[in-house]
């Protein structure tokens, strides 16, 4: 039997934080409580003291490149760097190459991923204009949700035809999961710029071009469309203060239909980065102002936004080192996701409660699922120890992606994980991970 006892642990849970002992057997979390007293023969015992133990974080938004894109990433690179960053389940879109947009790809997906990943994995079955039936087969106690694009990405899965729109969102009962940005906004900035600059458009006119108009047009319309057909909707990486209103914290996450999603990148960048990071911070949708930034916060602080993720999209460094039209959008992010979280605590931002309720509580509410994103006996022991003072630099040689760099590159955390366990597998320790794929297939309770 594998038995590991975490002793003296600030345990983070369910909005409080208290000093005690968490005790793994097999796969499972099968005691909590203040003191655990056995003896170290019987199990492996790590003293976590001046530690926070909290749930293994839940990303409900990654691009692993898996298959077609493996030059970028893959299922293993990516999930071993999300281990050591302290996400243990991870949702994975259906933009890869051949898109993940009928059943048999969906299952090829989940078959490498049974093989290759050190963390849970979900897939979301991908929507287009014209696989309605495919989608509709979506088995809801196995697979996230759906995924629609209403903006081009990478892959380009735009969903433009209205009638499929309603159709989708009238049809299926699994959550729908939406990327907005209207097309014909963006398509109609770029113009602009292309006839100003020709094709050296300058990336600090990526917010301009990919603007506030382009998302709050879009996300408006997902939000009508879901009212009026009463569908479960998702609106991944919001970055405009104007989309804010579109959301609501008068009710508990449980009962609403409508939620919403931040992602690191627009809590921590704002478009002054651009001078100094060009390409590397070029995200869909754009790192936008400090004002922008600012309300992203107070709505997440204030329960408007529900779920803190990543969008990691890993592109090599010799594309994005391309001029600014032909570089693509995305960005490596889930080793340093949680740490930055912690950062921004040391600043004053937001609560480790707080942190573990959008990264770890809500992802597993949001999409229920089963048994995972909590410290309860019974649960499944994906667990995270974080020592909020060890601090450490972020350098090529520390970091796990494939594609080799980091917009965080350079930068200090005063917050360093230390060990990560997946189903009660200790997978990392001290910037060590092991060679256990200890992933298991995500199940929901629907």
């Amino acid at each position: 039997m594998n038995r590991v006892l975490i002793k003296n642990a600030k345990i983070v849970n369910e909005g409080s934080i208290f000093e005690g002992d968490v005790l793994i057997e097999n796969d499972l979390i099968v005691e909590v409580a203040d003191s655990i007293s056995l003896k170290t023969s019987d199990c492996k015992v790590i003293d976590a003291e001046g530690s926070y133990l909290i749930p293994g974080a839940i990303d409900d938004q990654v691009h692993f490149r898996e298959p077609g894109l493996t030059h970028k990433g893959d299922i293993e690179s990516e999930s071993r760097a999300a281990v050591a960053g302290g996400i243990t389940s991870f949702i994975e879109q259906p933009n890869t190459v051949p898109n993940a947009v009928t059943q048999e790809i969906l299952e090829d997906k989940y078959q490498v991923a049974a093989v290759k990943s050190f963390a849970n994995y979900s897939f979301m079955m991908g929507a287009t204009n014209d696989n309605l039936e495919e989608v509709l087969k979506t088995n809801p106690k196995n697979v996230a949700g759906i995924k629609i694009f209403l903006g081009s990405s990478t892959g380009n899965m735009l969903v433009d035809n209205e009638a499929v729109l309603e159709k989708i969102f009238s049809s299926t009962p699994l959550l729908i999961a939406v990327h907005c940005e209207d097309e014909t906004t963006i398509k109609n900035n770029l113009q602009l710029y292309k006839e100003q600059y020709g094709d050296d458009i300058p990336v600090t006119a990526h917010h301009l071009i990919r603007s506030e108009e382009a998302c709050y047009i879009s996300s408006s319309k997902a939000v009508a469309l879901a009212k009026k057909t009463g569908a479960r909707l998702h609106i991944f990486h919001l970055s405009t203060a104007k989309e804010m209103e579109l959301f609501t914290n008068k009710i508990p996450l449980e009962e609403k239909k409508i939620t919403a999603e931040v992602c690191v990148h627009h809590l921590w960048f704002t478009d002054e980065d651009y001078k100094t990071k060009g390409n590397f911070i070029k995200w869909n949708p754009a790192v936008k102002t400090a004002d922008d930034r600012k309300a992203l916060w107070e709505a997440l602080n204030d329960g408007r936004i529900d779920v803190i993720a990543t969008d990691h999209a890993p592109h090599t460094k010799e594309e994005k080192m391309q001029p600014y039209v032909n570089a693509p959008s995305g960005g490596p992010l889930v080793q340093h996701a949680v740490v930055a979280m912690f950062e921004a605590h040391h600043q004053g931002k937001i609560s480790v409660e707080k942190i573990v309720e959008k990264m770890c509580h809500n992802p597993a509410k949001l999409f229920k699922i089963e048994k995972r994103g909590f410290i309860k006996e019974g649960y499944f022991a994906d667990l995270v120890i974080v020592n909020p003072s060890l601090p450490w630099s972020v350098k090529p040689e520390n970091i796990l992606a494939k594609c080799g760099w980091s917009p965080f590159e350079n930068f200090t955390f005063k917050s360093r994980i230390t060990h990560t366990f997946v189903n009660g597998e200790m997978v990392y320790n001290n910037f060590k991970v092991k060679d256990i794929r200890a992933g298991k297939r995500l199940l929901f309770d629907r």
